[in-house]
């Protein structure tokens, strides 16, 4: 299991990077997106005339099929404010066993709302089975925690989850009353792999947080988008969590760029991925299976104890890794393609040799 957080080797601060396949979020603005953030127009956001804050969410809104939008600083806070906005203390979130509101962002609805979580185990495709929803909710009684919301995940490590998936858990949870919430981190990759738009994809779903700043390729933010009356509510939860920014139509225009030109080009980081796994299949005691590969990351099974050595051996090269075992998510992205992947094969080809 990867952890966003798992502490990196010493060495990565000093030695330049020629090929990074940690994680997407290590992309770097190219230069046309650095040009239109030079040149966004920028008012101050807490009084809600930032007009390129406003374009942004306008748009995002449009594309995700949602009546308004929230600019945020991270998924982490976007998926905290929705969790808030959803719930109040007491209450009760059902959602995979390791999806990433459960895993990965330090228990934020449970310390700052209250809200209880309700783990389901996730199913080998990243859906949730719709019965297991109904198993999970709490019936009406003074005993338990009252279930109000569903958060789901697209994409989940890599799999792209079909629609029919996603609306079956949706309605499932609409049935028993509860609001669903989607963790979009990776959204438009799910939508590029299946060629779905993301309004499609959520027009089961409540509300949607969008990571701008992963495969799309901005330096930071996310949006949440929603109904306007959830939106409101998400608002003053990103105040209450200190996301309230001033002139942040520079970040803002980092994510209409992101949003005008780098969602079709996910396609090449799904092509680069595939050739990364093809290539990496040849070399012995690597386990990798490229009819897995949906999206942008390969999931590579390496010998006992090699984990430690291949990172060092990789970092002296100025190629980054995490250091898991016994399986290295690889993910590929704007700064990592065909020629960055083809160097990363030789040097593991070098190390494994």
């Amino acid at each position: 299991m990867h952890y966003a957080g798992r502490p990196k080797s010493d060495a990565s601060a000093n030695v330049p990077a020629r090929v990074d396949m940690r994680s997407d979020t290590v992309t770097r603005p190219s230069d046309g997106m650095r040009a239109a953030m030079a040149a966004a127009d920028v008012g101050d956001d807490v009084y809600g005339d930032d007009p390129t804050v406003n374009a942004l969410q306008d748009k995002a809104a449009k594309l995700l099929g949602k009546e308004a939008a929230l600019f945020v600083s991270s998924g982490t806070q976007s998926n905290l404010c929705a969790m808030l906005a959803h719930c109040q203390r007491g209450e009760e979130i059902l959602t995979g066993h390791d999806y990433h509101v459960f895993i990965d962002e330090a228990g934020g609805a449970s310390v700052l709302g209250g809200i209880m979580f309700a783990p389901i185990q996730t199913a080998a495709d990243g859906g949730l089975d719709p019965d297991a929803i109904s198993r999970t909710v709490k019936p009406d009684d003074e005993h338990c925690a009252i279930s109000r919301l569903l958060t789901l995940e697209n994409s989940w490590h890599g799999q792209a989850i079909p629609l029919e998936r996603i609306n079956a858990a949706a309605r499932r949870a609409h049935d028993h009353g509860l609001i669903v919430h989607m963790d979009g981190a990776r959204l438009m990759n799910a939508c590029v792999k299946l060629g779905v738009s993301a309004a499609e994809m959520l027009a089961e779903v409540d509300s949607v947080s969008l990571c701008l700043s992963k495969g799309l390729g901005t330096p930071a933010g996310s949006v949440l988008a929603g109904s306007k009356a959830m939106i409101r509510k998400a608002h003053r939860a990103r105040k209450l969590l200190g996301g309230g920014m001033r002139q942040i139509g520079v970040l803002a225009a980092a994510g209409v760029y992101a949003l005008d030109h780098n969602i079709e080009r996910l396609a090449d980081d799904h092509a680069n991925a595939l050739r990364l796994a093809e290539a990496l299949q040849g070399i012995p005691g690597l386990q990798v299976a490229p009819d897995e590969v949906q999206t942008n990351m390969v999931f590579v099974g390496v010998p006992e104890g090699s984990s430690a050595p291949l990172q060092t051996h990789l970092l002296e090269r100025g190629i980054y890794i995490n250091r898991d075992e016994p399986t290295i998510r690889l993910v590929t992205h704007l700064d990592c393609g065909a020629d960055e992947v083809d160097l990363f094969v030789a040097e593991m080809k070098g190390f494994f040799a």
